[in-house]
C-alpha cells in the first residue's frame, strides 16, 4: 500500500439546472468532502469552462475546479447529451452506432495531465481512462422501463452504462436495492459494487429565516396549504397517476388538495399540462418550474405534505429533504423508495390512483398523523449526512487508489456490501 497523498477527480461537467438530482448529489459530495478533517487527499471537480458557477460556492478546503480541455468539452458534452433528449442526444447516439467499440468516449488527457490517481464518474455518462475509476450510474431505469425512452437515448444508455461498469474498479449504488439491481442486470461481481447512501441536498445550503420563507410564499403565490411534488417531468416521475388521484378525490367528495409542482418542465410537460386541463385541475395545480435553491427550501417548508409517486428511483432524495424539514411524506413503494423512506412515510402503489388518493387523504385530513409521521421523518433523516457520505467515498477512493485504510475507513465501508473487507 502506498502512503503518499491521493488526488481524486470527480466529474461535474453539467450545466446548471439540467440534471436534477444528479447535480444535487455532486453539490452534496463537494460539501461533505470540504468539511472533512484535512488529510492527504485533494479533490478536483472536472467542469466545463464557463458552466460551473453553480458549483463554485460549494468548493472549499481540499476541493477545487479542473476545467476540461476544449476537445473534451465537445466530445464529453455529446456523451452527456446522449443520455438526454434533443438534438445533442441524437448526434451522440449516431456517433455511438458508428463507433466500432460503442460506449463512453476516451479521455482527452485532462485528468491524466493533472496527475489524478482516481476518477469518480458521478454522472450516468463518463469517459474511458486507464486510471482506476468509481462509476456511479444512479439507476438502471432504462433496463426496466425501456418504453419510457426515445430510441436514441435508450441506445446511448445501453452502450455507455455496461461499458463504464466493466471498466470501473468500483461501481457505486445509492441503496442496497440499487446495488442488487446492478449485480443482477449486468452480471457484476458483488465485491465490485458498493452501496453509498446519500443525504438531503438542502443540507448543502444555508437555512432560511422565517421572514425569508414568508417572502418566498408571497412572491411565488403559494396556496395556504398544499401537497408538494418536486420532480422534473420525466415520464417515470408519474405525474399522470398523481393527477388522476387528485381528480378522484374531488370526484368522490374528498378534499380538494392544491398541488404544487417544482422542477424543470421537461419533455413530458406538455402531456402533463394537457392532462391537468382534461381533468379540470387547472385551478388546483400550480407548476413553478425550476427554482433556485432558496425558493426550493421555502416551498418545502410551506408544504402540508410531500407526495412522491415515482415509478423508479435509485435513491429518491426529495423524500429525505422533506423529512429533514419536518414535512410528512407519502411515497411510492417502487424500487428503492421503501429502503430510503424506512418506517417514516405512508407508502402506496404508484400504479393505483385509488391507493395514491387514499394516501394523500390520510395525511391531508389527519393533523395528528401528520405530526407523528413528521417526527419519525426527522429522526429517520438524521441518519443521512453528507459528512457520512463523503467519509465513505474517501474510504473507497483510498481503497481503489491502493492506499492504506485506517480504522475510520474500515468502519465507513462496513455497510457498503456483504464483504466490506474485500477490495473492489
Amino acid at each position: 500500500m502506498r502512503a503518499r497523498g491521493l488526488r481524486v477527480c470527480l466529474d461535474a461537467r453539467i450545466p446548471d439546472g439540467t440534471h436534477g438530482g444528479v447535480q444535487q448529489v455532486i453539490l452534496g459530495i463537494a460539501n461533505g468532502l470540504a468539511a472533512l478533517p484535512p488529510g492527504p487527499e485533494e479533490y478536483l471537480f472536472l467542469v466545463e469552462p464557463g458552466q460551473w458557477e453553480w458549483l463554485r460556492p460549494h468548493l472549499g478546503g481540499p476541493c477545487r475546479p479542473l476545467e476540461a480541455g476544449a476537445r473534451a468539452g465537445s466530445t464529453w458534452s455529446q456523451a452527456v447529451g446522449a443520455l438526454h433528449p434533443g438534438r445533442m442526444g441524437r448526434l451522440a447516439a449516431r456517433a455511438l452506432r458508428r463507433d466500432r467499440s460503442p460506449g463512453a468516449p476516451d479521455s482527452d488527457g485532462t485528468v491524466e495531465r493533472a496527475g489524478v490517481d482516481v476518477v469518480h464518474l458521478t454522472l450516468q455518462t463518463g469517459f474511458r481512462t486507464r486510471l482506476p475509476t468509481l462509476y456511479q450510474p444512479h439507476d438502471l431505469q432504462h433496463v426496466h422501463l425501456p418504453e419510457l425512452f426515445p430510441e436514441e437515448e435508450l441506445a446511448a444508455r445501453e452502450a455507455v452504462y455496461p461499458d463504464l461498469c466493466r471498466r470501473a474498479a468500483c461501481v457505486v449504488a445509492g441503496t442496497h436495492w440499487g446495488r442488487e439491481d446492478l449485480i443482477r442486470s449486468y452480471g457484476l461481481s458483488p465485491s465490485r459494487v458498493r452501496t453509498v447512501y446519500l443525504a438531503p441536498a438542502i443540507d448543502a445550503y444555508p437555512p432560511l429565516a422565517p421572514s425569508e420563507v414568508l417572502e418566498a410564499r408571497r412572491r411565488l403565490s403559494l396556496p395556504d396549504a398544499f401537497a408538494l411534488f418536486p420532480a422534473q417531468t420525466w415520464p417515470h416521475k408519474n405525474h399522470r397517476t398523481l393527477l388522476e388521484a387528485l381528480a378522484l378525490l374531488r370526484r368522490e367528495g374528498g378534499p380538494v388538495v392544491p398541488l404544487v409542482l417544482t422542477g424543470r418542465e421537461g419533455r413530458s410537460f406538455p402531456e402533463v399540462r394537457a392532462r391537468i386541463a382534461e381533468l379540470g385541475l387547472a385551478g388546483q395545480v400550480t407548476s413553478l418550474g425550476f427554482l433556485p435553491e432558496p425558493d426550493v427550501r421555502a416551498v418545502y417548508a410551506s408544504a402540508r405534505l410531500l407526495v412522491y409517486p415515482s415509478l423508479f428511483e435509485g435513491f429518491g432524495m426529495p423524500i429525505l429533504e422533506a423529512m429533514r424539514l419536518g414535512v410528512p411524506v407519502a411515497a411510492s413503494r417502487a424500487t428503492s423508495l421503501p429502503e430510503v423512506a424506512g418506517d417514516a412515510a405512508r407508502l402506496f402503489d404508484p400504479t393505483d390512483a385509488r391507493d395514491l388518493a387514499a394516501a394523500i387523504r390520510d395525511l391531508w385530513d389527519d393533523p395528528a398523523r401528520r405530526d407523528a409521521l413528521a417526527a419519525r421523518g426527522r429522526t429517520h433523516a438524521a441518519r443521512f449526512t453528507w459528512r457520512k457520505t463523503a467519509t465513505t467515498f474517501r474510504a473507497l477512493y483510498r481503497m481503489v487508489g491502493g492506499r492504506e485504510l485506517d480504522a475510520s475507513d474500515r468502519e465507513a465501508l462496513a455497510d457498503t456490501g456483504p464483504d466490506p473487507a474485500s477490495p473492489c
